[in-house]
Order: structure tokens, then sequence, then C-alpha cells
């Protein structure tokens, strides 16, 4: 027999114990965040800004997250570039991950679950993106995050994912090798005066050079 769970209903605390995950609290370990001056030109600000202003024109109502894909996402990843060639965005990329039994009294595992949206870089994993519904805690998308990025057959680069509410915006960084670690940026958020999306967009196109830099020979992702 074999036991199928599905990535959006794992707990923090089991993906976590699936996958020998550890969070890392070290602010070197996620450095790619941090200190990415956003260098927007005008256009630019008038279109982060304009998404701004509409979301939280509709924070007064239960908004369903494809309106935060539409409404947060579609700004942000054309702005950034990660929305255009070179970069290819996949939606709803389906993911399985198999876990044998380790003896007869137990049963073969398999997570499954679509990736609300992941952008490649000539196969590479750029960005696991996870959003939930505007009313849910963005923490809410992490576990499900975490297993994605898992399921990716990168094994020697670090990971990255951007988890949103369209309120809200945090970034996460995953490294396989040894043991698997993850960490955490700080949260970035509509609510405080000027627009956090510069710094968000700022980022996507910082990690998006990050991949592109890569020695594309020497990586073997299928």
């Amino acid at each position: 027999m074999v036991q199928v769970m599905a990535a959006h209903n794992l707990e923090l605390h089991e993906v976590e114990a699936q996958f020998d995950l550890q969070q890392s609290t070290d602010p070197a370990f996620f450095s790619e965040w941090q200190g990415v001056e956003a260098d927007l030109d005008e256009r630019d600000r008038y279109w982060l800004d304009k998404a701004k202003s509409n979301f939280l024109s509709l924070i007064k109502y239960r908004l369903h997250e494809e309106v935060v894909k539409m409404s947060i996402l579609a700004p942000l990843l054309a702005v950034s570039g990660l929305g255009t060639a070179p970069f290819v965005p996949k939606a709803e990329k389906q993911i399985e991950v198999s876990f044998p039994a380790q003896d007869s009294d137990t049963e073969d595992e398999i997570i499954r679950g679509r990736i609300d949206l992941l952008v490649l870089y000539r196969n590479l994993w750029v960005v696991t993106i996870e959003t939930k519904p505007q009313q849910s805690d963005v923490l809410e998308a992490l576990p499900q995050a975490l297993t994605y990025m898992m399921a990716s057959p990168e094994k020697e680069l670090p990971l990255f994912g951007l988890l949103t509410n369209g309120r809200h915006f945090m970034f996460v960084k995953l490294l396989k090798k040894t043991t698997p670690t993850y960490c955490l940026s700080e949260l970035f958020t509509l609510f405080r005066q000027g627009n956090e999306m510069y710094q968000v967009t700022a980022i996507l196109q910082h990690l998006g050079k990050l991949m592109m830099a890569v020695d594309w020979e020497s990586q073997k992702v299928s």
C-alpha cells in the first residue's frame, strides 16, 4: 500500500521531520536578500505603486489567491524581468516526492502537490513562488514552498522561494547539501510608508542575475 499526502495539508513540523530539515537563523546563511538596492525607473515605480494602491483598495474583501497572483505577482514578474525570456514562468507545475518504506511494517509514502508559480532559467529553478489568500498568514505558504523546493532536482545550488499573501512578502533560501537547511528573510509589507514592492522586485532581479551567472556547463539538471 502507498500513503499519499497532499502538500497543502502538511504543517511545518511535518515537513521538517519528513525531509530532516533544519532552520538557520544565521544572517550570513541567507545574504542574497540583504543590501540589494532597488534601481527602478519612473515607469517601473509607477506600475508597482499602482499595484499596491489597487490591492490595498480590495483588502476589505475576502480575496482568492488567484486575485493575489493577478494583481500582485503579475506586476512583480513584469518589472523584475522574471516574466519574460530567458526566464520561463511555469504555473501549477505538479510535483511528487516518494519515500520508500523503511521496513515491512510501514507503507510507502508519496507527497503530491502543485507549485503556484515556478520561474526557470535554462531548467534551473530561479524562484518558487507560493501564494495564499490575502486573509491568510504569509507563513502558511512555507510548508508547501519547502516541500516543492525539496522536490527540485538541484542538489548543489541554493534554491529560493517567495511567499506572499499579497499584503506581505517573505523570501526563503534552501540549501540541500549535507543537512538540508533553510532560512527566512525579513518580512516585507504593503502597510509601511513607501512601497516595499520596490525592494521585493530588486531581490527578484538579483536572484535572476545569480542564476544567469551560474556555470551552466557544470550543471546536470534534467
